[in-house]
């Protein structure tokens, strides 16, 4: 997913907030959704975060156009663990990952097959 730093991103230095990031890569896991025509919160199920592990390497700026990747690292029952990275042109400024849980009716739940599938 492609996005431009706003001014409403960063600090006044015009330096993207750190937060930021993870706002960010928050729109990449939805965006994913809406590419395929579905939702990421459907009915009383969706996705929520569980753990991350996030490492800021260097600052984005505003104006900049950012590029986030999203990869799979593993799928489980009831949770996902990936990793999403943030560049700049071919330049690495932030590596996240991320353990999402599935909840239905507020408790954890199977992952449906059909969303599985989309991650494969």
């Amino acid at each position: 997913m492609r996005i431009r730093v706003y001014y409403e991103d960063t600090d006044c230095g015009g330096v993207v907030y750190h937060s930021n990031y993870l706002n960010f890569c928050e729109r990449a896991r939805s965006e994913f959704f809406f590419e395929k025509g579905l939702s990421p919160h459907q009915d009383n199920a969706f996705f929520v975060v569980k753990h991350i592990e996030a490492d800021y390497i260097k600052s984005a700026v505003f104006a900049d156009i950012l590029d986030i990747q999203t990869n799979v690292l593993q799928i489980k029952g009831a949770s996902m663990q990936l990793e999403q990275k943030i560049f700049k042109n071919d330049e690495l400024l932030f590596n996240m990952n991320v353990t999402v849980a599935y909840l239905i009716n507020g408790r954890p739940g199977r992952i449906p097959q059909e969303i599985k599938e989309l991650f494969s």
